[in-house]
């Protein structure tokens, strides 16, 4: 019981953060006009430098299978998702073409990096790695998120999701760890590392403020009669199957014990918030988005503490 209590502890800031930028929206003390610039701050500027502190001198990104591995890991759960949510789409009674397609767009994308970020700071302290290989696990997350994801959802060609995918935090994943392999962190200087650092802190807070107020936009907007079946099959595949497939994995890849503690981490996430903006702006059902992000995230609050803790135990760390 303590444990659940530890984690649930770190669960709660991340979700209180989001609660703030929530009530800060509807104050109007964060206004829409500024999500875009903030958001761009965030993705190209603080993201990248919470991405080069935690990967330039990260041993763990040192082996070459964990940086091949890891990727793998993020593309594969991604497309595992959005294929199990393309043949239930169905079972919870969604008919129509787009709906069905953001069903699954938006079931096979995990929360990869705003609410995991901060859970594996604050619960992996004596394996500080793991945050590292957090970043290029995502790498994969993206490529899946942006081709095959955005493939789906608007009918986008590859060559446009690639676009997409080439963006500042998966080129400075890339260059973080070209600095890890050939040492940076001896020979860059110390004020632009304490700078990065520094930095790079603000990202998360930053991320989740955001994303509370884009909840509270799209609330506004949320219309879930006769939705309750697909909230309900939403919560059942992404907070009850796909963490058991997940934590299978972490449990038997031959894979470093900071790749494995990423999985778990995973296993435990809600349906990711940003999709909720892309299904708008790429043709899918928002409604649907609306109803997978908001059933799994609630009910999210009472399951993530469980499958951490849970995972945890089960992959052997």
């Amino acid at each position: 019981m303590n444990e659940f209590f530890t984690v649930l502890g770190a669960v709660l800031p991340v979700f209180s953060i989001m609660g703030a930028g929530f009530l800060l929206r509807r104050l109007d003390w964060l206004t829409e006009e500024a999500d875009q610039s903030l958001m761009r701050v965030t993705i190209n500027g603080l993201i990248p430098c919470l991405i080069i502190d935690s990967v330039i001198s990260n041993v763990a990104l040192r082996q070459p299978r964990t940086v091949v591995l890891a990727p793998l890991v993020g593309f594969v759960t991604v497309v595992a998702g959005i294929g199990l949510g393309w043949l239930s789409r169905r079972l919870v009674g969604i008919r129509e073409p787009a709906a069905g397609r953001t069903f699954a767009y938006c079931l096979g994308i995990y929360n990869y990096c705003y609410v995991p970020l901060p859970l594996a700071i604050l619960l992996f302290t004596h394996r500080p790695e793991t945050v590292g290989v957090l970043f290029v696990h995502n790498v994969g997350v993206e490529i899946a998120f942006w081709t095959l994801g955005l493939m789906l959802l608007s009918g986008a060609s590859a060559r446009q999701g690639w676009k997409k995918a080439i963006n500042a935090p998966v080129i400075s994943i890339l260059a973080g760890l070209a600095l890890n392999y050939t040492r940076g962190s001896d020979w860059v200087p110390a004020f632009v590392l304490t700078a990065a650092h520094v930095l790079g802190q603000c990202a998360f807070p930053m991320g989740l403020l955001l994303i509370g107020a884009v909840v509270s936009d799209e609330l506004s907007r949320f219309r879930s009669a006769s939705g309750w079946r697909v909230m309900a099959g939403a919560c059942l595949l992404r907070l009850g199957l796909l963490p058991l497939l997940f934590l299978l994995l972490a449990r038997h890849l031959p894979c470093s014990p900071e790749l494995k503690s990423v999985i778990v981490l995973q296993a435990a996430m809600p349906a990711a918030v940003f999709p909720i903006v892309v299904s708008k702006h790429y043709g899918g059902d928002i409604n649907t988005a609306l109803r997978v992000v908001l059933g799994t995230s609630v009910l999210g609050l009472v399951t993530i503490p469980f499958w951490i803790r849970f995972g945890i135990k089960f992959a052997g760390l």
